[in-house]
């Protein structure tokens, strides 16, 4: 497999997630080209102040180095010093109505190389993960299901081995509290092979537009206050503190050298903080937190 059809792949997913959202906001994307210094480049659109969308980027990149940073080598010692490439579709969705949640997706390629191109290390990586500020039990199912049937064909145990994983990954730490109602995550995977390692890959980011699509359209036209946008610009704060503090994506690109830009584009663009707040008891705002940023098992599997 080249990696001309990874690639390909890669930039036909980027265009169809594009021309879909376009489709459910009614406006455009800007088309941002870039080259980076150390190699490679990649391609930027986002979307900001439509009319579903606040702010949505959906970012291409193909990058490649002469020595392995060390967020990437840290669970690869043996690796570190080596040249290497990666490349994938990563994109977050942070749309202006508070009953619509925030999503991210990414899928990728990386590959470490020896001294031949068989020795040439190669891993896949990704998911999806959903991010309310409101819970609604049908939306986290519908988008859990979504998940469990792209990996299904790839093994019974991929659905629930990725779900746990995404539980555990998008976690803030210091907060002891999870980013959102999860989803599935996988990196450093190849054990199915080169060519299924693949399809497995492209099985979750073809699926992304199937688990969120439905769920925007059932939200989008729902009346909210401005309680309900701050309570919304609050939640916000954690995905940033999750993505500065925690992401190994934004460390990685940061350390690599990547373009700032593109890097950062997952931000929220209206934010705030409050100290030690609580939302009341009884309130959706304090269901959120109770009953749905929990790590449940969404499909009673």
């Amino acid at each position: 497999m080249t990696n001309t059809t990874i690639k390909q792949y890669f930039l036909d997913l980027q265009q169809r997630i594009v021309s879909a959202m376009e489709a459910a906001d009614g406006a455009q994307f800007l088309r941002d080209e870039w080259q980076r210094q150390a190699g490679g480049g990649g391609i930027s659109r986002i979307l900001e102040n439509g009319q579903l969308l606040e702010r949505g980027g959906v970012g291409f990149s193909h990058v490649m180095g002469d020595k392995l940073p060390a967020s990437a080598s840290a669970h690869r010692p043996e690796l570190a010093g080596r040249a290497w490439e990666a490349m994938g579709v990563s994109l977050v969705f942070h749309p202006r109505n508070p009953y619509v949640p925030t999503v991210h997706m990414n899928v990728r390629m990386f590959r470490a190389h020896g001294a031949s191109e068989a020795d040439d290390v190669f891993w896949f990586g990704g998911g999806m993960d959903l991010t309310p500020y409101y819970g609604f039990e049908e939306d986290a199912v519908h988008f859990h299901q979504v998940c469990h049937d792209a990996l299904h064909p790839y093994g019974a145990d991929k659905y629930p081995r990725f779900k746990q994983w995404c539980d555990e990954y998008f976690y803030l730490k210091h907060r002891q509290e999870p980013r959102g109602i999860g989803g599935v995550f996988f990196d450093d995977f190849s054990e199915l092979g080169q060519a299924d390692s693949f399809a497995m890959t492209r099985a979750v980011g073809d699926a992304f537009l199937a688990a969120y699509l439905p769920i925007v359209e059932r939200r989008r036209d729902m009346a909210y206050t401005a309680e309900q946008r701050d309570w919304q610009a609050y939640r916000r704060g954690r995905y940033v503190e999750f993505n500065l503090v925690w992401d190994r994506g934004t460390l990685f690109g940061l350390q690599s050298g990547g373009r700032t830009e593109s890097i950062l584009m997952s931000m929220p663009p209206v934010v705030n903080w409050r100290y030690d707040y609580q939302p009341p008891a009884g309130t959706a705002e304090a269901a959120l937190q109770s009953d749905f940023l929990t790590g449940r098992d969404w499909l009673g599997a």
